[in-house]
């Protein structure tokens, strides 16, 4: 187009403070998270103590700097602002956590899933050898074989000699007679 309007975008009627500032929600997750852990410290909380300790004496002591014209409001002022800043980062690192806490329980599902599915499959290899153990000739079996082997090898020699013992008897009988 002439005027140098392309015709992939949108228009849009006024731009928005979204469009002029692009946050990495990884980086204010990080920064949320930074902020709750500092909050959740003992170094916070002597800090906080030390500066509430120094502006009630400041404003109940030097009442001349008067800098708080009605005493404690801008302190109380300041822990509202605070509060209204801490409980959204806080609630922000909160859900960031139970994100990884989500995917942390899907990993160890998979991973059980993976155990088990292992285990059953260790398990039926396991029944598969007992079984092909049970198969398997024990001493006993092959001595009864060798056993049985011997007689029916015993027998036959016995029916082999008296077979041949009867053709001799019959050959002898007909070479007298």
């Amino acid at each position: 187009m002439a005027d140098g309007r392309r015709l992939d975008v949108p228009r849009g009627s006024a731009r928005s403070l979204g469009s002029y500032l692009r946050l990495d929600p990884d980086a204010v997750g990080r920064f949320a998270e930074g902020i709750a852990r500092f909050l959740g410290t003992g170094r916070f909380l002597a800090v906080q103590t030390v500066v509430v300790i120094v502006w009630i004496a400041l404003n109940v002591l030097a009442v001349r700097l008067q800098w708080d014209p009605y005493p404690f409001i801008l302190l109380n002022l300041a822990f509202s602002t605070q509060a209204a800043y801490a409980a959204p980062l806080i609630l922000l690192a909160q859900n960031r956590q139970a994100d990884r806490d989500r995917v942390q329980a899907e990993e160890d599902r998979a991973r059980a899933a993976q155990t088990r599915a292992d285990t059953e499959y260790l398990a039926r290899e396991l029944a598969a050898l007992r079984v092909a153990i049970g198969e398997l000739a024990t001493r006993d079996f092959i001595r009864g074989e060798l056993s049985r082997l011997t007689e029916e090898s015993a027998e036959d020699v016995e029916r082999r000699e008296r077979k041949a013992r009867k053709k001799r008897e019959a050959a002898a009988r007909d070479a007298t007679g």
